[in-house]
């Protein structure tokens, strides 16, 4: 009679090892998942320290500058752009002319050197994205930025994932608006109902046969 290799408790003891290193497995991949949609790895909510603490809350919801005084590119290139030092100076040269805040601004007028901005929303190399097709859409600023119009310092409001934006291009009817309306931050998507948004789809030309979903649409 052969003597006995494994004690009794051996099957126990494999099973209970097997149960802990596939619950390690999971708990890595959650926490891995976790930390890929958290504002640590995203940005979103975090606002980026830039040369010039400008405040869209101020600029925007205060004193009710228009978006396209900035970033006066957006209804005709790919990039909103960023504002000229000139464009600061049409103001500034006249209001808080001596604040320390500003003094990144004069230098670059006197200088004629550009302000250097952080950017918020930075797509990688292989996406490929355009302001002015999806504004001539009826898609309004706030639908990816968020109530920018609120925000002291600018901050991401959306991670811009792939998901996210294939969202938008199955069902643009849940996003869409007048065209006179997209530069409206309070704009609410029910002022409209889905008929008439579904309307604004066909009068924009937007196609719905699944196009907007083809990897060659973001992606060239």
């Amino acid at each position: 009679m052969s003597a006995q290799i494994f004690p009794r408790n051996a099957n126990a003891i494999f099973l209970a090892s097997l149960f802990g290193l596939v619950m390690l497995v999971v708990g890595i991949i959650a926490a891995m998942v976790g930390f890929y949609l958290s504002p640590w790895y995203t940005d979103v909510g975090v606002a980026k320290a830039q040369p010039v603490p400008f405040s869209h809350k101020h600029h925007v919801s205060e004193l009710k500058i228009d978006c396209r005084y900035c970033h006066a590119t957006v209804e005709k290139a790919a990039h909103a752009g960023f504002p000229a030092t000139e464009t600061c100076m049409s103001c500034h040269s006249q209001v808080w002319t001596t604040s320390p805040l500003l003094e990144v601004v004069r230098t670059s007028y006197q200088t004629g050197e550009p302000v250097v901005w952080n950017r918020i929303y930075d797509l990688p190399d292989f996406v490929y994205f355009n302001h002015s097709v999806h504004i001539a859409k009826g898609i309004g600023c706030s639908s990816c930025h968020g109530r920018i119009d609120q925000q002291q310092l600018a901050a991401k409001a959306q991670p811009l994932y792939m998901g996210w934006c294939l969202g938008c291009h199955r069902a643009p009817e849940n996003f869409i608006r007048p065209r006179e309306e997209v530069f409206n931050m309070e704009w609410d998507v029910n002022s409209l109902s889905l008929a008439q948004r579904q309307q604004l789809v066909i009068e924009y030309q937007i196609p719905t046969d699944g196009r907007l979903t083809n990897c060659f649409v973001c992606h060239r």
